[in-house]
Formats: C-alpha cells, structure tokens, sequence
C-alpha cells in the first residue's frame, strides 16, 4: 500500500488485502449512496478500513475527460498541438497512464464522499490500496485510516500534581527548583489507557526509522555497518521504536484531550508572535505557511504550562 497524500484531515478541514485486517476483530457496517458503495471496518484498536467501489460511469466519465484534457496537450507528427484527431490521440496512450489520470480523478473525490457518508474524522492520510480495476466495471479501492483514539486518562491531574508539589516545599538553604518535563510526562503517561491504532504507530515507526537512516548516511556508513557495530537488527530497532511511537502518539493525544477538558487556545496574535521571533525571513515564511501546525506547537507548549502549574 502507498501513502495517499492529500486525502487526509487537510483534504476534509488535519494499508490492501483482505479484510478484515490480520488478527483483528470487526464490527462491519455496509451503506449505500446513489454514487457508490461503501463498507467500513473497524479494529478493536480503532484503525478503519474502508472498502469503497468508484461506480463504472463515474469511471467512464472520467476517462472522457482525462483523454479530452490529453488530446488538448498531445503532440503528434503533421498535427498541431492539440489539433490531431481524438481517436488518434486515444490509440497512442499509454494504458497505465491513463488508469493513473482517471484514478487520481476520481479516488479522492471518492474517499472524501466516503469518509462524508460515514460522518469520520480521520487524524491522518490514508494508506491506499487498489482491489480491483475492470474495463466497464466499479473500480474498487481501500483505504486505511483512524480517528483520534480515546484515551482514559485516569486522574492525570493528582499523578502530575504529586510531581509539581515537590517543587513547590520550601526547603531553608536550598534553592527551589522546577519539576523536569519527563517526570511530568512519565507521571501524566503512567495512569493512561486506551488502545492507539496500529496505523498511526506503523507511520510513526517508519518515520523514525527513516530518520535513523539519514543519520546513518549523513555519518558515511552503510546500514550492515551501523547493525554491526551497535550489535542490533533491523527487527530489533523496529521493535525498540514500537514502544517509543506508543508513548509518543499516548502523549500527544493525550495533551489534546487534557487541552480540550482544560479550554486551551491559541489566539491569532500568539502566532504572529511566535513567526515574528523567527530567527530569518526564510524561517518565518516557513512558519508563515505551516499556521496549523505552529498553533499545535503552540498548543502543546502551552497545554504543558498548564500541566507544570497544576
């Protein structure tokens, strides 16, 4: 399966095979629109697969205008640009390519339809898989994805507040100190319950492994060279990052809902506060076009104060 982009939360505001996934348990809901058919499934740790057919004329009607917008653009000998007969254009394209232009046509439309219809909220890109492509038929695709898991938090505040009251005892002679951000995050991440879907944690692994691989690159070795001298796999990295991911998406979706319960925001002015402290122009531009995800920084910086002064 490949990586969808821009079929995600930004597409609606933020992996193939059969179903249902390996060594899961679903509850399967089917619908029926006037356009297409489509079936969800949910895992017991929340990872949806949508199993959704692209009706035949919808196909059909894309495959017209895929091969109109190729016509207008093709080049063939003794014709001008654009100006050779359709047919003749239509002999010459490359199948692939065009089940291609029709497929990035008329999928997200589709997905979004879908995601629509079943009312979901899905917190990232879907992974795609492609069932079934026939000649005059429904082409059929899945996509997996989740919503925000729901975490139990339990009584975050009393864990976190037996952490920052060390801070706040007045000892004669001795200087008083701030209660470190691990101990708060072990304290906060100690009582919390609650299953993260596999997907996101398979993302979020592949992301640190990729990251572990530029470093390897950048230092000039090859990855055996690397296994070899730290005397770990492949396998075993995987597995050390697994536990690392959960507690990194525990943490984040966590201070989300603890953020929500607590009523933090983040005003227009604090972000045109923090891109002004950019340190360049380049910099603040960058920041300039990433609003979204600076005020998530910003959200979490300031949902952590929260949690410091409990």
């Amino acid at each position: 399966m490949v990586d969808a982009h821009g079929l995600g939360p930004c597409a609606l505001k933020r992996h193939g095979g059969s179903s249902p996934l390996p060594g899961t348990s679903c509850d399967i809901i089917g619908i029926q629109t006037s356009t297409m058919a489509t079936t969800l499934q949910k895992a017991i740790d929340g990872t949806i697969t949508l199993t959704i057919a692209i009706p035949a004329a919808d196909i059909e009607k894309a495959k017209k205008e895929v091969l109109e917008s190729f016509s207008k653009e093709a080049q063939v000998a003794g014709f001008r640009k654009g100006k050779a007969p359709k047919k003749l254009v239509e002999d010459k394209v490359n199948e692939d390519k065009l089940r291609e232009e029709i497929l990035r046509t008329t999928l997200p439309k589709a997905y979004v339809a879908a995601v629509t219809e079943q009312k979901l909220q899905p917190v990232l890109n879907p992974k795609i898989h492609i069932n079934k492509i026939e000649e005059g038929k429904d082409w059929t695709f899945t996509a997996v994805t989740c919503e925000a898991p729901k975490l139990n938090l339990g009584d975050y505040k009393k864990r976190v507040q037996d952490v920052t009251a060390k801070s706040k005892i007045i000892v004669p002679g001795k200087e008083q100190t701030s209660p470190s951000l691990d101990d708060i995050v072990s304290a906060l991440l100690s009582g919390i319950d609650g299953a993260i879907p596999s997907v996101i944690l398979d993302q979020e692994v592949d992301r640190l492994l990729a990251q572990t691989l530029d470093e390897i690159k950048t230092l000039g070795i090859s990855l055996e060279q690397y296994l070899s001298s730290t005397n770990r796999t492949v396998e075993g990295i995987r597995q050390e990052y697994k536990k690392r991911a959960e507690n990194d998406v525990k943490l984040e979706f966590a201070l989300q809902q603890i953020a929500e319960d607590a009523k933090i925001v983040i005003e227009e002015k604090e972000i045109d506060e923090a891109i002004q402290k950019a340190k360049d122009k380049k910099e603040q531009e960058q920041m300039q076009a990433n609003r979204y995800l600076l005020t998530s920084i910003l959200r979490q910086q300031k949902t952590f104060d929260y949690l410091k002064n409990l």
